[in-house]
């Protein structure tokens, strides 16, 4: 049994999760289960009440994911290198944990409790410094050590020469360049050659054309300079993993404190989402109480828009362990008991409740069924799954569960299933549980009559618009509004008398006060079916059945003899074996006729009547009698 998709929790915590902002808040709010403790469930309140009272404050913290974080410090706490990509997100984390640090502190203003988490977030300020003036851009800065800033601007210089070099090689062989600029080949600096002039430059051959005419040609002068830029390049790649290193290992040192850091930003995470989750439902903090009572005032769905939903006023426990709820269809009685419920929930798991004001005791079970549940796969029929849920309902009921239960007993015969919805209800009162339930039975309403511990409410209807107004009274059971909509709605008066005489007798058809006068169901023209006219001459003629022959009979395929010829309506009498039925003629076939089987002067009295009634009407043939031929 899934009480939390059956109660429509599970859409709750989609929008909780939504709110948070690392993978392992939204883990834990997905896992997130009523809290049994009554300290921990107070401070888990208290939490969520100081969260938002923060946020009203000083605007929504700067949290950040951390999914990308704690796979660097894997890498870095097993010795590997980290990339500048990955030292910069180091960095971006700290510069991060620094606004929290600095977000909390503010908070110390207003006197938060929770603004003091501040103390436990540990900025270090030295391995931010580190990073952030050694790694700038997704690479390691020029400026990074004394060394690499040398060896790079001798790199840079190198660069220049191997320009001049060549433009000098080309601004002195003219007449042997294709073109007017030097280009990159393999990347190698060249100069463009015409094939004819090759031993006229003193150099190699990098690259040609596609035409081959040309040859892309390093000048030995470049050449020597090249060499120096690639022993240059081994330097600089050799500074900077000796600065990367040097850095994974600061970040490897502070990792004890890292990981505090990111164990810190994931459990505020979980607390502001909260918070947050209580702005967006413009929800309050419940009372909590361990003495079986629930009080709910002002109480709405928390799915449903605040601006048209119909706050719900509710109230449990003392003498009063049951209520049960009548009242039209549509009328609010599943969302009403859904509401209770899901706040109750809410509460229990630590957050606010979308009420002007609650107090909630805390249950150890939340058991409920709600929905037909009917499932072909598993061959269950409405009233099927319905039992099997009660029964796992009452296999885990106690004092101290909270129970819903909507249409009970319906799904099938409503004398028998009247009968096992006050059974269920006996069941659940002597348990001592809280428990809400709907149903259209009147006998369940005289139960709750009666039964000490159990009270009657309804869902109200305004009998003028002919709509719910989803008020719910406790008390006063819900009175039938079938008759009277039925009444308003245009069902003639006579069609009414005949339900409300089928319902209540004929006394309560003398008491009802009639709302329209009409007598009748105004009919409306539709249009007519066009037959195809058969021509004359034409009709295809119909076979005419005789005694004596032999047909089946469909979809049966029983073979028959007719025994009477067809009459007027299209209908002949067939015998079959050890009885004699009428039939309509398109429902069987010829199957052998009669001239096939008997002579001509067959008589077929032998066939189809017994032998008292031969006797009768060969004596009726001869002589007066006062005997009587008798037919089955």
């Amino acid at each position: 049994m899934n009480i939390e998709n059956q109660i429509e929790f599970d859409q709750v915590k989609n929008m909780w999760m939504e709110l948070a902002v690392t993978e392992w808040a939204k883990e834990k709010i997905r896992d997130v289960s009523f809290y049994l403790d009554e300290s921990e469930l107070r401070k888990q309140l208290r939490d969520t009440t100081n969260s938002r009272a923060l946020m009203e404050k000083l605007g929504t913290p700067p949290l950040q994911n951390l999914t990308e974080i704690k796979d660097i410090m894997m890498i870095a706490e097993k010795g590997d290198c980290l990339t500048p990509y990955q030292l910069e997100r180091v960095q971006t984390l700290l510069a991060a944990i620094r606004r929290m640090k600095d977000y909390l502190e503010r908070g110390k203003i207003f006197e938060n409790p929770l603004a003091y988490y501040e103390e436990n977030l540990d900025t270090l300020e030295e391995l931010r410094t580190e990073i952030s003036t050694q790694i700038r851009g997704g690479m390691v800065d020029d400026h990074a050590s004394k060394d690499l800033s040398q060896i790079r601007s001798q790199m840079a210089k190198c660069e220049e020469d191997m320009k001049q070099k060549a433009n000098q090689v080309m601004r002195s062989h003219k007449d042997c360049m294709a073109d007017h600029y030097c280009t990159k080949r393999n990347g190698r600096l060249c100069v463009p050659v015409k094939k004819e002039c090759k031993l006229k430059i003193n150099g190699s051959v990098i690259d040609r054309s596609a035409t081959g005419n040309t040859l892309f040609m390093e000048p030995a002068s470049v050449a020597k300079c090249y060499e120096e830029l690639q022993t240059l390049t081994i330097r600089e790649e050799n500074e900077i993993y000796r600065i990367l290193y040097t850095l994974t290992a600061l970040v490897a040192a502070s990792s004890a404190a890292m990981n505090e850091n990111i164990a810190m930003i994931e459990k505020l995470d979980f607390i502001f989402s909260k918070g947050k989750l209580s702005i967006d439902l413009d929800a309050v903090e419940p009372s909590i109480n361990t003495e079986r009572r629930i009080t709910l005032k002002d109480a709405r769905h928390p799915l449903m828009d605040k601006e048209i939903n119909v706050p719900l006023q509710f109230q449990i426990g003392g003498t009063i362990r049951g209520i049960i709820i009548t009242g039209p269809n549509t009328g609010g009685k599943t969302v009403a008991i859904k509401t209770v419920m899901l706040n109750c929930m809410m509460a229990q798991c630590g957050l606010h409740t979308t009420c002007g004001e609650a107090d909630i005791c805390m249950n150890n079970s939340f058991l409920c069924d709600i929905g037909d549940g009917q499932n072909i796969a598993e061959n269950l029929s409405t009233f099927s799954s319905h039992i099997k849920n009660v029964l796992e309902v009452l296999g885990e009921v106690n004092k101290n569960s909270l129970i819903i239960m909507d249409e009970l007993g319906s799904g099938t015969d409503p004398t028998e299933g009247m009968g096992i919805a006050i059974a269920i209800l006996e069941e659940l009162r002597k348990s001592g549980a809280l428990f809400l339930v709907t149903t259209h039975y009147p006998e369940v309403k005289e139960y709750a009559d009666q039964a000490p511990d159990v009270l009657n409410a309804r869902m109200t209807f305004d009998k003028e618009t002919l709509q719910p107004t989803y008020q719910m009274l406790i008390g006063e059971a819900g009175e039938s509004c079938a008759f009277y909509i039925a009444d308003r709605l245009g069902m003639p008066n006579e069609m009414l008398r005949v339900a409300i005489r089928a319902a209540y007798g004929e006394k309560a058809v003398d008491t009802y006060h009639f709302q329209q006068k009409n007598t009748a169901i105004p009919k409306k023209e539709t249009g007519r079916i066009t037959k195809i006219k058969n021509k004359k001459g034409n009709a295809k003629h119909r076979y005419e059945y005789r005694r004596g022959d032999s047909v089946m009979v469909y979809p049966d395929k029983k073979i028959g003899i007719v025994y009477e010829p067809i009459n007027k309506k299209g209908v002949l009498g067939v015998q079959l074996p050890g009885k004699k039925i009428w039939i309509n003629h398109k429902r069987v076939k010829l199957h052998v006729a009669a001239e096939k089987l008997y002579p001509a002067d067959y008589d077929f009295s032998i066939l189809f009547e017994t032998v008292e009634n031969r006797k009768i009407r060969h004596d009726m043939e001869r002589k007066y009698t006062e005997k009587t031929i008798r037919y089955d």
